[in-house]
């Protein structure tokens, strides 16, 4: 019986269990982002981020605490030399899983599984939401009129002829 055992066996016996979710951190470290089913990805979230919460203090018994997780030198380097600067100040919920339906071949629910802070998409949507909003339209509509009637008076300068006074000034006669 498996009482109060809830981790998620995924149909495999532990080494292979083990090696599939060290195999699948080292790819979602080097790749950022992965495709796998729901239930693979719910079980590598669980994985992965203590390991991202570790490596924040980067010392050498946190790397090789990672290392040994890992069992890959190029992911754990990735790991503390890029994506811990990144995620320093987030306090958790690195990653994100996006479903994306059935696979055709067995009907399995896929997912990717991404690091949060390394989608550019929704990264830029939000630096976009929080910039100030442009002048609504009454604001731009007595601007044009303010811009409309100086070209009128413009032309109005530019079509009155010019004419010159013949007549002497007071100023500029002779005595």
């Amino acid at each position: 019986m498996r009482h109060g055992n809830k981790i998620n066996h995924l149909g495999r016996k532990y080494g292979h269990r083990s090696a599939l979710l060290k195999n699948l951190s080292s790819a979602l470290f080097l790749h950022k982002r992965i495709e796998t089913t729901v239930a693979k990805a719910k079980e590598l979230r669980g994985y992965v981020e203590p390991l991202i919460t570790k490596s924040k203090d980067n010392t050498t018994h946190s790397r090789r605490t990672a290392f040994s997780y890992l069992q890959d030198k190029h992911a754990t380097k990735e790991l503390f030399d890029v994506i811990a600067p990144k995620v320093g100040d987030r306090p958790g919920g690195y990653t994100r899983i996006v479903r994306l339906g059935q696979r055709l071949g067995d009907a399995a629910e896929m997912a990717i599984i991404e690091l949060v802070d390394f989608n550019e998409t929704y990264t830029t949507k939000a630096i976009k939401a929080a910039e100030p909003k442009k002048k609504t339209r009454r604001s731009g509509a007595a601007k044009k009129t303010a811009e409309n009637a100086e070209v009128v008076a413009e032309k109005v300068e530019e079509s009155t002829p010019q004419v010159e006074d013949t007549t002497a000034s007071p100023e500029k006669t002779e005595e």
